[in-house]
């Protein structure tokens, strides 16, 4: 199969329109992240490609059977059962889409088994651990940070200075909203100052799907965001900051690669932690959240789920927690 300019096998000229057709729905229409873009899109990709390896090059001869047999592959190469699974969800929504733009007279997807997955319990950190990540990062992180500004930025040292301690009241804020809202990464970059709304201490958040929600936070976050806008942001902030709440040592708006940056950096600092994403402070403040009596629907419309079955996970997390608490401590356990 002839390639192209990116060393990609070149799909034939109706499976490649369907797959850039499919990648417009999702990022135009369907408004999902474009992480879930890049993974849908890619799927679809190599599903076409699988397809016109079998000698299909048009549409409307995808079956279930071929879908099936991508799916064997997939499973040959070692995939797990949760990519799978994905791969499997990717190929419904292809041939969904392509079923409603009247390329498929029937749509297989729907012919397509469910795969069942074993659901894994989320890693968090136990309250103590939380509260160590969230102290006075040492003063020595401080003064590298300091001593690089100069040479990476061209600033002279004072002005370095100045940066410096705007990038720890921002990295500050960043860890202290993160783990009070349990938003995501994407939506904590996306925020705007105007979605800070001091006198009800709430965020206004959009979520997937562009889904608005608001979600509440608590007084040490916002003593921090407090202190980031007024002390920090201003030495930051540029022209291209527009609106932005958080922003780049540049001036531009915070970049989510950045934002993981600080999470690993600012758990790296507090010495024992285990390491953690920014998606594992948002499974850490919904079982801290269940744990301190908060109820499940609660708990979902402050995560942005879109089903109170994915916000029940985090209730086993909790009684995990509860049985190995009183295995520890009750003497008849």
């Amino acid at each position: 199969m002839p390639v192209d300019s990116a060393g990609l096998e070149r799909l034939p000229p109706a499976l490649d329109a369907l797959l850039r057709a499919f990648r417009r729905h999702l990022a135009a229409e369907r408004g999902v992240s474009p992480h879930t873009v890049r993974a849908y899109a890619g799927d679809a990709r190599s599903l076409l490609r699988h397809v016109a390896r079998c000698g299909v090059e048009t549409v409307t001869e995808i079956d279930v059977s071929v879908i099936r047999a991508w799916l064997a592959t997939q499973h040959a190469a070692g995939q797990s059962r949760t990519s799978i699974a994905r791969r499997a969800a990717s190929a419904r929504a292809l041939t969904g889409f392509a079923h409603e733009r009247g390329l498929l007279t029937a749509d297989p997807g729907t012919l397509l088994g469910t795969v069942k997955t074993r659901r894994e319990l989320p890693e968090v950190l136990a309250v103590d651990e939380i509260l160590a990540v969230l102290g006075e990062v040492p003063s020595r992180r401080t003064a590298q940070r300091r001593s690089h500004l100069p040479v990476a930025t061209g600033l002279a040292h004072d002005d370095a200075d100045e940066v410096a301690r705007a990038i720890e009241f921002r990295d500050m804020a960043i860890m202290e909203l993160l783990y009070a809202t349990g938003i995501r990464v994407s939506e904590l970059c996306g925020l705007d100052v105007d979605d800070v709304d001091r006198s009800r201490r709430t965020i206004r958040v959009l979520g997937k799907g562009a889904k608005e929600r608001v979600v509440p936070f608590g007084i040490p976050a916002e003593g921090a965001i407090d202190r980031w806008r007024k002390a920090g942001r201003p030495a930051l902030a540029r022209e291209s900051s527009g609106s932005a709440l958080f922003v780049g040592a540049r001036g531009r708006r915070l970049d989510p690669r950045t934002a993981r940056r600080v999470v690993h950096a600012r758990i790296a600092a507090a010495g024992s932690v285990p390491d953690m994403a920014p998606h594992g402070l948002r499974h850490t403040a919904a079982t801290h959240l269940l744990e301190g009596g908060a109820d499940l629907r609660s708990v979902q419309e402050m995560l942005g789920h879109a089903s109170l079955a994915t916000t029940q996970i985090y209730t086993h997390v909790s009684i995990e927690r509860l049985v190995s608490a009183y295995r520890q401590a009750h003497p008849r356990a």
